[in-house]
């Protein structure tokens, strides 16, 4: 790849895929899908949420903390070995074990070279009917230890990644936070779905505004936006339900909140797009939303309710 092609251009590609019960299975797909994406010409590839297993969040099980893994570890080797082998920067993600009775939902990012250019921990945790989160996953760090914000982007080759997951995708603090510090391109990994019990309406409703509301993050901070989801229908272990239907529709739009690609809500795809990193300074120069801030005036942007 040439320096300029690094400087001023990005090929992306993010991989939408179905989920297996059977983790080497899952992988298996997944890797299949990078190797496409890199022969394809992709530097970066991005991974949707905990795809290495299916959503287990469905129900509250403690058998599942056995397939939490170590960073490092089996799984986030496999995808060091891949980028560093393809020349790719890779956003994969692990069910992290941190220590005895601490987990988490992580996102790690791959050099070229298979180094970890860093991880972050998912921030926001949801604990909704089938989405019992906050049972699994501990929530990242205000700070690591360092003292860095735990809403710090992550430096690449490709540029430096702002990367979030799923359900910090609702949260304008967060993509705010993120653009603040300098990220290039915000990224979701994201498993979200319907329950199937849903009418259509209602279905239509939620997935206009999970992709209105991150297409709203990519125009406010005037950054690309990558989203990639799961496909497939998961049955609720427990039987309490009918389980998720899991939407797919990533997309990666532009700086405007512009479609540059888009699945569909049911296939496993790849999507491609091409990125110049000189577009949101140009775009920031005749929308300049972060010179026009108030800061003075948001005190209270920190109080939980202002009653």
């Amino acid at each position: 790849m040439s320096s300029e092609s690094r400087t001023n251009q990005i090929n992306i590609a993010a991989i939408q895929q179905a989920c297996s019960s059977d983790k080497a299975a899952s992988l298996a797909v997944t890797e299949k899908l990078v190797r496409e994406a890199a022969a394809s010409g992709a530097d970066l590839v991005i991974l949707q949420e905990l795809h290495a297993t299916l959503y287990f969040c469905q129900t509250e099980d403690t058998s599942v903390f056995d397939l939490a893994e170590p960073i490092p570890g089996p799984t986030s080797q496999r995808l060091s070995d891949l980028a560093r082998e393809l020349d790719i920067v890779l956003v994969g993600s692990i069910f992290e074990r941190r220590m005895n009775g601490v987990y988490h939902n992580t996102a790690v990012v791959f050099e070229t070279d298979g180094s970890m250019a860093g991880l972050y921990r998912k921030m926001h945790i949801p604990d909704d009917p089938g989405f019992y989160e906050k049972f699994y996953f501990t929530p990242g760090d205000a700070q690591f230890n360092d003292g860095r914000s735990g809403f710090t982007p992550i430096d690449t080759s490709v540029g430096r990644l702002g990367v979030l997951v799923c359900w910090d995708q609702w949260y304008p603090e967060a993509a705010r936070l993120m653009a603040l510090a300098g990220a290039e391109i915000l990224i979701y990994p994201t498993a979200i779905g319907w329950d199937v019990t849903d009418d259509p309406a209602e279905q239509a409703r939620q997935l206009d505004a999970w992709v209105t509301v991150q297409r709203g993050h990519a125009v406010a901070n005037n950054l690309p936006v990558v989203a990639p989801n799961r496909v497939g229908t998961e049955p609720d272990p427990s039987g309490h339900s009918d389980g998720i239907r899991f939407w797919g529709n990533s997309f990666i739009c532009g700086p405007q909140g512009e479609f540059l690609a888009r699945g569909n809500d049911s296939s496993e795809c790849i999507l491609a797009a091409t990125l110049d990193r000189t577009h949101s300074e140009s775009v920031r120069r005749i929308w300049p939303y972060l010179r026009d801030r108030r800061i003075d005036a948001y005190g209270d942007i920190l109080k939980r309710v202002r009653d």
